[in-house]
């Protein structure tokens, strides 16, 4: 069985094409599941809403408390931690990672950003130890996880080698932490031209569902292949 974590991160409610001003990331991380469900039923889809229900963001106390030992951690530390602890028994449970990540302000949701800090923990999903000089840091995560980021932006030319790909900030800033902790494999498909709303959009979404389909088809074949080989 594969086990695939959904993350929505929009601050919409609904989904486009379905809700009035509903978001494009809902719409397309909502026909990446259908489609996985088409072919793979039994596999596992957990959804977590951080656009609806964000984490609490690191403060003094998480940071104190993520950073002693768990054996002298007591009760308050414990419960500062829970949340994370929930979130990266997720992230640690699931086989492929599904980000519905709008870009707000060229950069992520500010309940996206709050998630991955809550999740690279040291000893858990990160090491640390300065007795390795210059390198004290290594991933955690168990090999073979990857990462889908379903993006929407309101411009056009946020593509490699596009206008407006210096300001593109949502790929990098969830691909860099996640391979930071060991999750190396990023696909993307991105909606672009919402603040357009004509046929440049309309293309665009088009594209976009095209490509999650074939992405679906060829991530269940890797899993497929990965686990009879």
């Amino acid at each position: 069985m594969v086990r695939l974590l959904q993350i929505d991160a929009s601050a919409r409610p609904g989904r486009s094409g379905t809700d009035p001003h509903g978001s494009h990331t809902r719409r397309l991380t909502a026909r990446f599941a259908d489609r996985w469900r088409q072919h793979r039923p039994d596999d596992e889809i957990i959804c977590r809403d951080v656009g609806l229900a964000p984490p609490a963001p690191v403060d003094a106390d998480w940071v104190r408390a993520a950073f002693t030992r768990p054996e002298a951690r007591d009760d308050a530390m414990q419960a500062r931690l829970a949340e994370s602890d929930r979130l990266t028994a997720e992230l640690l449970a699931a086989d492929i990672v599904v980000f519905g990540a709008p870009m707000y302000n060229f950069g992520l949701p500010a309940a996206l950003k709050a998630w991955i800090d809550n999740i690279v923990r040291v000893g858990v999903t990160f090491g640390f130890d300065r007795a390795r000089g210059d390198t004290p840091y290594w991933p955690m995560l168990p090999a073979g996880k990857r990462a889908v980021v379903l993006t929407a932006r309101g411009d056009l030319g946020y593509e490699p080698g596009g206008i407006q790909a210096h300001n593109e900030l949502v790929v990098p800033g969830l691909a860099a932490p996640l391979r930071y902790i060991g999750m190396g494999a990023v696909d993307v498909v991105a909606v672009e031209g919402d603040e357009f709303g004509d046929d440049r959009l309309a293309t665009s979404i088009a594209a976009a569902e095209a490509g999650i389909d074939t992405l679906v088809a060829r991530l269940q074949t890797q899993a497929v292949i990965g686990r009879t080989s």
